[in-house]
């Protein structure tokens, strides 16, 4: 129900909504995911790991967009993204990873301490990249699978949702 709450509360304010499908942007940002991952890779190589592990989740959160611009769903909300996705795909898999990216993201980029508690390791950047090429991989399969019929079931469901 708060899910529902906030993801009504985002469409009120035209953050989230329905648009036309559009093949045009559902390629673009898969570009920006291939983009996003070449550079977590460069970084990575470069021991910059924090900017590799934002890359990384850059990579997976691009292809969640892309899918949505496939059926038709515009989304300026990172967790509203991922809320709709499970939502209206019910990939509990792919959500726990997108889910998990996002807060390592998060922990990377914006915390710093002094002793760098939450300092980034080799092995833990290594294993975001691993999982956004494995992510990436299963969204361009899902979106390859999404047809009329689920673009118009995913609306008829975002619809039911959120009114």
């Amino acid at each position: 129900m708060k899910e529902l709450n906030f993801l009504k509360k985002l469409k009120r304010k035209g953050i989230i909504e329905l648009v036309e499908s559009s093949e045009e942007m559902k390629s673009s940002y898969l570009i920006k995911a291939e983009n996003c991952l070449k550079s977590a890779k460069i970084l990575f190589s470069s021991q910059l790991y924090e900017n590799s592990t934002s890359e990384a989740y850059y990579c997976m959160y691009n292809s969640l967009l892309s899918l949505l611009f496939k059926i038709g769903i515009k989304s300026e909300n990172h967790s509203a993204s991922i809320i709709l996705f499970d939502k209206l795909f019910e990939n509990k898999e792919l959500v726990k990873i997108i889910s998990w990216a996002k807060e390592e993201r998060i922990d990377k980029q914006y915390y710093v301490e002094i002793q760098q508690i939450v300092k980034v390791t080799k092995e833990s950047c290594n294993e975001m990249i691993l999982k956004a090429e494995d992510f990436l991989v299963k969204m361009k399969l899902l979106i390859s699978e999404v047809g009329n019929e689920k673009i118009n079931s995913a609306r008829s469901s975002y619809n039911n949702l959120l009114g």
